[in-house]
């Protein structure tokens, strides 16, 4: 049953009640137009009754529905439909105004549309997560409006509706078909060119012209009286791991997403590349001590863990300990594998102070520093300056843009590979730098 304060006065009621007012105040030059007066306030009252019977009475009822995917994916645009039904025997539309109860999480904390409503419309918008967990919808609001326009009536419907944020599956498969597709380059993924012959044997076949003389296989010849060649293939089953940094220096923010939120979604795109180019994939997670660790596998379900395991990734708002790290994958990995470091260092201070540990890490296996570089500082150092402060702040943020490659050729000093990417190409880096180590076999 409504309530009477569901009902409100619209802007329209009020302009015509103070087009009266105004009207009113002239009966003091023309008192013979009292009548007319009479008429206009009738008629105010008249048309708000009528609106009222419309909304209360005849109006019997509005339904809502929200249909939407069980999972909601970080950092993409998940489509939600919103179905309404009018239940009324009147012939003629309504008009509505709209306002989702949305969380926290969406930039706009609010999603409104306003039309003309029929039998059943329905309602589409786009809600793009921001934050990885478990988030509810809040209270959605309806303010229904017949033909006259005087008095709205409104609607709550409170439904509990809650939904998980997942790492951007949508992703996964956007970069999945760019890596197998024919042309890769216009995507930014880079055709590698192999260096060198495969070493794994897959099988012997015929000799087709264009075969290398010293993949023939002579005593294959021998038996079957043709030329028959050795044929190879990219080495497969080796061990790679994703390691991700989950320190304060991680909770910097570029567009809208953490540098965590960041790597946990190129992890998750990498991880599904591995698996369909037939290497095993593992993650480890730590700051100041030791997350996740998933043993490298190529099983069918390894999918599915890795995407439970980043599900739950939080920032820590304490220093990453790389001696523990270091630590915990001498006794864990035992097989040399190929580490990839999501991490950020701040300044040289810090990279010196883990660089023994990561050269540790770098004799038994093959690591890859990545850390980001700082959208808003290439911005500010390259803007013409108009003033003292811009000249300064271009100054400081050229100097600290090129900190990044000092710390880049300290790294290769000591034989560590490393990449230097802004977020939003953080996936594509990291592919691009796995199919060349892969191409040149160096793990």
């Amino acid at each position: 049953m409504s309530r009477l304060f569901d009902f409100l006065l619209t802007r329209r009621f009020f302009y015509l009640f103070s087009l009266i007012v105004v009207a009113q105040t002239s009966l003091y030059f023309f008192e013979n137009m009292q009548w007319i007066m009479g008429i206009l306030w009738a008629t105010l009252i008249g048309i708000t009754l009528m609106d009222l019977l419309l909304l209360g009475l005849l109006f019997p009822r509005l339904e809502y529905h929200r249909e939407r995917k069980e999972r909601m994916y970080l950092g993409d645009d998940n489509k939600v439909s919103a179905t309404v039904t009018v239940k009324s025997w009147l012939p003629f539309y309504w008009f509505f105004e709209w306002n989702e109860g949305t969380p926290e999480l969406i930039p706009t904390n609010k999603v409104s549309k306003s039309g003309r409503l029929t039998k059943t419309s329905t309602l589409d918008y786009k809600v793009r997560p921001l934050e990885r967990g478990i988030f509810h919808f809040g209270e959605t609001y309806f303010f229904l409006r017949s033909v006259l326009g005087f008095v709205e009536r409104r609607f709550i419907f409170k439904q509990e509706d809650s939904f998980m944020v997942y790492p951007s599956v949508i992703q996964m498969k956007k970069y999945e078909l760019l890596v197998f597709q024919e042309n890769k380059t216009a995507s930014g993924i880079k055709r590698i060119r192999r260096l060198g012959t495969a070493t794994e044997f897959e099988q012997i076949r015929n000799y087709v012209p264009g075969d290398e003389l010293k993949t023939i296989n002579w005593k294959a010849t021998g038996r079957r009286n043709e030329l028959m060649v050795n044929q190879y293939q990219d080495e497969k089953s080796q061990s790679v791991y994703c390691i991700v940094d989950k320190s304060r220096t991680m909770q910097l923010e570029f567009d809208g997403l953490t540098l965590l939120d960041h790597a946990v979604n190129a992890s998750l795109v990498f991880s599904n590349i591995c698996l369909l180019k037939g290497d095993k994939i593992g993650l480890v997670t730590f700051s100041d001590k030791m997350g996740t660790q998933l043993p490298a596998e190529r099983s069918p379900g390894q999918m599915k863990r890795i995407l439970d395991a980043l599900y739950n990734q939080k920032t820590q708002f304490k220093d990453s300990n790389f001696e523990l790290l270091q630590l915990s994958v001498r006794q864990k990995i035992k097989t040399r594998s190929l580490l990839l470091l999501f991490t950020n260092f701040e300044n040289e201070f810090a990279l010196r102070r883990a660089l023994p540990y990561l050269n540790q890490l770098n004799k038994k296996h093959l690591l890859v520093v990545v850390f980001f570089q700082n959208n808003a500082l290439k911005e500010m150092a390259y803007q013409l300056p108009t003033n003292n402060v811009e000249l300064y702040s271009g100054i400081v943020a050229e100097r600290m843009m090129t900190l990044k490659s000092r710390m880049a050729r300290e790294l290769k000093q000591y034989g560590i590979q490393s990449i230097i990417t802004q977020p939003q190409d953080l996936s594509v880096s990291v592919i691009n730098k796995y199919l060349e180590l892969k191409s040149r076999g160096r793990f």
